[in-house]
């Protein structure tokens, strides 16, 4: 398979890349990457190209803090902490917040670590090379600036490469980096093929850069031009959305929303013709070198599920072999908050259906059976518990009956997006999916919110309806109601849009992202009064708009003193 190619390529083009700087530059600087004088043929350059995805997939994968991504929803509306690891506490216990945070740095470092590497490539190609390749290198430049500006403001601007250390660098005024990230993503969607013309689907493609050009115009308010990049997207007659069953699961249970999400469904070539950006990862398993470090995604979002008495991560299914049925291994390092358990969703969204959140379990360990208590609440307890007020026998296929402490990490509401599982690693250290990077049906929702913004909430409110067909189309279906789930203008707004993108992007989109980017995360924050282990959501101020500057940078930046941002020390 050409993909399979590509993830080995990658691979040895990190290899490449590793291997061509000094170990004393990678400790004195974030700022490193190879040499742009080594790249002297196009090999060279399409492998640093090829790296650049491989870079890019470093940001979402890192292991060595599990509680990595739990940082990019916990402390929001939508998500509360499970199982903590640590590193996203702060995000949360918002006073805890500072610049010596883990999580603050290393987005920090791996944004510019890309953004060095695309910097490197862009020389080694030239400013008369091929467009092509300039717009795929410019294409992660921007979308690691694009992140930096939102989460810190004011940072160093390089289109240069840097190839030895500086103690001299200055914080570029993010007006100024918000035009580069627009001249960039301009030009990359200019010049890259479209999503039907790549060399491979993994290769970025102009569809990509126009997305993430929408986003930018919309954080910089500008919301005409968004709505016409958008636009173009949506015209394009190249995408559209999923309302139909397809793929591997077609004959089984589910529904045509969660048939988007399963392993081996995700990619354009395997049907699902909504996807803009799929970042493929390829199962380690069969691609020496497939994933760049081991993704937390599924162990996170899912439930510890395991550690309830009677529950089993995986079971012998006399059709289908060793399975999972409720998503593989998970840690239950975060929880949907009550808000969008018992909330969110109306009567008829396909978007709450069993197969896409899984809201309650039945025993399943093999020949399993145990006499327990329950309370007056209809919680488990021992069976000799003077709280209890019923002695009941369970056994294998009967509903679970949860204790009071199983909803904070082991047996909550939980997403179905994330489910893997590999039977040769039941124990399920790494996710081996796909990551959902963009869609269509997110492009509405840009759209939607564009028009808000340009006081049309008529045109807002046909492109959320757009969406919310799908989701209700079902639903319409079953109860002879053909404008079930639909909205009118005069329901449009800021929240109910950002209300809908949870809805429809619930686990896929970056939650703090785009809390940050529309001016909305303290209010939205908010919403949550979830209670988890350490406390409700606190320290709501208005410098958390920005997060701190890594302490590390500003004591390495010796020559030119930086400020932190406002409201940190």
């Amino acid at each position: 398979m050409k993909t399979r190619k590509f993830t080995m390529i990658v691979a040895m083009a990190f290899i490449f890349i590793a291997i061509s700087c000094s170990d004393d530059f990678l400790d004195e600087t974030p700022y490193s990457s190879y040499a742009p004088e080594t790249l002297t043929d196009e090999a060279g350059i399409e492998a640093a190209l090829k790296g650049l995805h491989y870079r890019f997939g470093q940001l979402w994968t890192w292991s060595n803090r599990q509680g990595w991504n739990c940082v990019w929803q916990v402390g929001t509306d939508v998500c509360s902490p499970g199982g903590i690891e640590g590193v996203e506490i702060p995000f949360f216990k918002y006073e805890d917040l500072n610049g010596e945070n883990g999580a603050v740095s290393y987005m920090w470092s791996q944004c510019y670590q890309i953004i060095n590497n695309a910097n490197n490539t862009l020389k080694a190609i030239g400013e008369d090379g091929d467009p092509e390749k300039i717009g795929e290198a410019l294409f992660f430049r921007a979308y690691a600036y694009n992140l930096l500006a939102t989460l810190y403001g004011d940072v160093p601007l390089l289109t240069e490469p840097t190839s030895s250390a500086k103690t001299d660098f200055v914080r570029t005024p993010v007006a100024e980096v918000n035009a580069q990230i627009i001249a960039d993503l301009i030009y990359a969607a200019d010049n890259l093929p479209a999503i039907d013309g790549t060399v491979s689907e993994s290769r970025a493609n102009k569809h990509m850069a126009m997305q993430c050009l929408g986003e930018v115009y919309l954080r910089t308010d500008q919301p005409s031009l968004a709505e016409e990049v958008l636009t173009t997207i949506i015209q394009s007659g190249k995408f559209n959305l999923i309302e139909d069953r397809y793929g591997i699961a077609e004959a089984k249970d589910g529904d045509y929303f969660h048939d988007m999400f399963m392993y081996g469904n995700q990619r354009r070539s395997q049907g699902n013709m909504e996807a803009i950006w799929t970042f493929e990862l390829e199962y380690t398993k069969n691609v020496s070198g497939g994933f760049t470090n081991a993704p937390q995604q599924r162990r996170v979002w899912v439930p510890a599920y395991h550690n309830v008495p009677g529950m089993a991560y995986e079971v012998n299914d006399p059709d289908e072999g060793i399975i999972s049925p409720y998503g593989g291994r998970g840690n239950g390092r975060m929880r949907p908050s009550n808000w969008v358990k018992y909330e969110l969703y109306e009567e008829g969204d396909m978007r709450n259906s069993e197969f896409n959140i899984t809201r309650t379990f039945h025993y399943n360990a093999a020949d399993w059976s145990a006499t327990i208590g329950i309370d007056a609440d209809g919680y488990r307890v021992s069976a000799d518990s003077p709280d209890a007020v019923e002695v009941r026998e369970v056994k294998t296929g009967d509903q679970v009956v949860i204790a009071r402490a199983d909803t904070l990490e082991a047996m909550f509401p939980y997403t179905r997006k994330w489910d893997s599982f590999d039977p040769d690693d039941a124990w399920g250290w790494t996710c081996i999916k796909d990551f959902p990077m963009m869609r269509l049906g997110e492009t509405y929702l840009l759209r939607a919110e564009a028009r808000f913004k340009n006081n049309n909430p008529g045109g807002a409110s046909d492109d959320i309806n757009i969406i919310r067909n799908r989701a209700f189309k079902n639903a319409r279906i079953e109860s002879g109601n053909s404008t079930l789930g639909e909205v009118s203008s005069s329901d449009i707004t800021m929240d109910f849009i950002l209300d809908e993108r949870a809805r429809e992007l619930f686990a896929e989109e970056n939650r703090r992202i785009t809390l940050m980017r529309t001016g909305t995360l303290i209010e939205r924050a908010q919403i949550n009064t979830d209670v988890s282990i350490k406390g409700t959501i606190s320290g709501l101020e208005p410098r958390i708009m920005l997060l701190p500057i890594p302490l590390s940078e500003i004591q390495r930046n010796t020559d030119i003193k930086w400020d932190q941002n406002p409201g940190y020390n």
